[in-house]
C-alpha cells in the first residue's frame, strides 16, 4: 500500500516560507534606508587628478595631505545640492577646509550657480564624467567625505548637509580628528 499523504515538510513548505519573507521584511523596515556603508571608510582616498574649475591646474588626492578636509560632491542640476549651499558655505566661513568635486556638469553651468549662490570651496575639481565618482563610490550629488590629515577617510554622507542628524554626525566625526 502506497501513501499518498505529503510530508509534513512539503505540507508546511508555503507556511515555512511566508514566516521567512516576513522575518526578512521586519529586518528591512528597521534599517535606515539613506544609511548606505562606504567600504572606503579606513582607507585612503582614491587617487586621481583632476581639473579645477576655475584655474589652470589640477587637484589630486595628494592635495589632502596634512589638512582635514571636506570632499563635497555637487552639481548645477542637482536640487539636493543647492539645499545643502548654505550649510556648505558656513563650514567654509568657520575654516573648515571645503574642496568641491563637481560632478557631470557643465563648466558655465557650474561657474554660473556658484556666481549667483557664492563660491565656498577652496578648489573645484572637475569629474565632467564622473569615472573619479565611481571610484569614491559615489551614488548621486550631493555626498561628502571628510579626510583626515593622512588623506584617509574617515566619514561618508550621502544626502544634503543641511540635515541636522547628517549635520551633527560629522561635526562629531571632524572633532575627533582635530583633536
Amino acid at each position: 500500500m502506497e501513501n499518498n499523504q505529503p510530508s509534513l515538510l512539503k505540507r508546511f513548505m508555503p507556511l515555512i516560507v511566508f514566516l521567512a519573507l516576513i522575518v526578512l521584511l521586519a529586518i528591512g523596515l528597521t534599517l535606515n534606508p539613506r544609511e548606505v556603508p562606504s567600504v572606503l571608510i579606513g582607507k585612503p582616498a582614491p587617487e586621481f587628478n583632476l581639473p579645477l574649475l576655475f584655474n589652470e591646474g589640477s587637484f589630486s588626492n595628494k592635495d589632502f595631505i596634512g589638512q582635514v578636509t571636506l570632499v563635497n560632491v555637487w552639481a548645477s542640476w542637482c536640487f539636493a545640492c543647492r539645499q545643502e549651499h548654505e550649510t556648505v558655505k558656513h563650514l567654509s566661513r568657520n575654516g573648515v577646509r571645503v574642496i568641491g568635486l563637481n560632478y557631470k556638469d557643465e563648466p558655465d553651468a557650474a561657474k554660473s550657480w556658484l556666481a549667483k549662490l557664492g563660491n565656498p570651496y577652496q578648489a573645484i575639481a572637475v569629474d565632467y564624467k564622473g569615472r573619479i565618482a565611481i571610484d569614491w563610490g559615489v551614488y548621486g550629488a550631493p555626498e561628502t567625505f571628510l579626510i583626515d590629515k593622512d588623506g584617509i577617510i574617515r566619514h561618508k554622507v550621502i544626502g544634503p548637509l543641511s540635515d541636522k542628524e547628517k549635520y551633527d554626525e560629522l561635526m562629531a566625526v571632524m572633532n575627533t580628528l582635530e583633536k
